[in-house]
């Protein structure tokens, strides 16, 4: 979002004015964004329903503190900024911000998502983690539905930046707009969907991806070791930082995304996945075409291998695959 465009403001502050976030669940996912947020210098209030959720919450904070100090905390970021409440209702009694955690269970999601709602001081934007639920599917029991958003980080929140943001039939575009806005305000890259999708969009490219590992196994095709190092010793190593389009699009030389569609188009109809690959007509491979060469902005072909290669060998070097004598 541009920074000359501010979003809207629901009461009771801006996306920059937060202050107080409420994690409403506390395992893995809900313990991560303690951890992020605390790190970025929040003061965080977390429920969860077991009896043991605090102790497990301090110590999942307690381990990833050490990569957080190394990344970088934000001034004031302390861990003595974390207060546990007893209820619900206590947790987000001040909150600016709501991320519910819960696990996935629909009803779950649901009935939570109506108390939150209720709970919730008016206008506070209420996020959820869900790993694929549509919001629609979610929202249907709250009665203030329109402040109710889709965040899904990517494990670990306080690690992996991606956070996908989305609404449902009934929430208000003011609210995915603010949600967007303080998601990068609190250091996340955000992408904010137009239009709900079933498991948005990085669970459906890994879940692709999963897939099709599975049926190797299943038919003795490749073993586990060999599928894993497919990826980590091979494409793995640019989609880190340039993704498949544009990695696809280099593959074309020159020519960019429309040589490689014309050149290698009909590979797609080729046994390679056991999943059906869509129909390349011209509205396809013109949006593909133009997608690359919007997300290559200005930047040359020439310039792109470069910051290919570049990355390539930074990350080889980081996980200590480069050998000294290569350096």
């Amino acid at each position: 979002m541009p920074e000359t465009t501010p979003a809207p403001t629901p009461a009771p502050c801006s996306p920059e004015a937060v202050r107080r976030v409420a994690c409403i669940g506390a395992g893995v996912i809900g313990g991560g964004w303690v951890a992020h947020f605390l790190a970025r210098g929040y003061d965080v209030t977390a429920w969860d329903p077991a009896a043991d959720g605090e102790d497990k919450l301090r110590r999942l904070v307690a381990a990833a503190w050490p990569a957080l100090e190394r990344i970088g905390l934000a001034e004031g970021a302390s861990q003595d900024r974390l207060t546990v409440a007893p209820t619900l209702a206590a947790a987000v009694a001040e909150a600016d911000f709501v991320q519910e955690s819960a696990p996935e269970k629909l009803e779950l999601k649901r009935s939570l998502l109506a108390e939150l709602a209720a709970a919730t001081r008016p206008g506070v934007v209420i996020a959820s983690s869900t790993s694929g639920y549509p919001m629609t599917d979610m929202q249907t029991d709250a009665e203030d539905a329109g402040r109710l958003v889709v965040g899904h980080p990517f494990n670990p929140p306080y690690l992996i930046p991606l956070v996908e943001v989305v609404g449902g039939e009934r929430t208000d575009r003011g609210a995915v707009e603010w949600a967007s806005r303080f998601y990068d305000v609190a250091g996340k890259s955000v992408i904010t969907m137009d239009r709900e999708l079933p498991g948005f969009i990085a669970n459906r490219l890994q879940e692709a991806l999963w897939r099709e590992a599975l049926h190797m196994v299943a038919n003795g095709e490749a073993s586990v070791e060999d599928i894993d190092a497919s990826i980590t010793e091979g494409p793995g190593l640019r989609w880190a930082f340039m993704g498949p389009c544009l990695t696809f699009a280099l593959a074309g030389g020159e020519g960019g995304m429309a040589h490689m569609l014309d050149h290698f188009g009909p590979s797609l109809k080729s046994p390679w996945t056991r999943l059906e690959a869509p129909e390349l007509d011209r509205e396809l491979r013109d949006a593909m075409v133009d997608g690359c060469a919007e997300a290559a902005g200005d930047r040359s072909y020439a310039d792109l291998v470069a910051e290919r290669d570049r990355g390539v060998i930074d990350v080889l070097r980081a996980t200590g695959r480069l050998g000294e004598n290569r350096r």
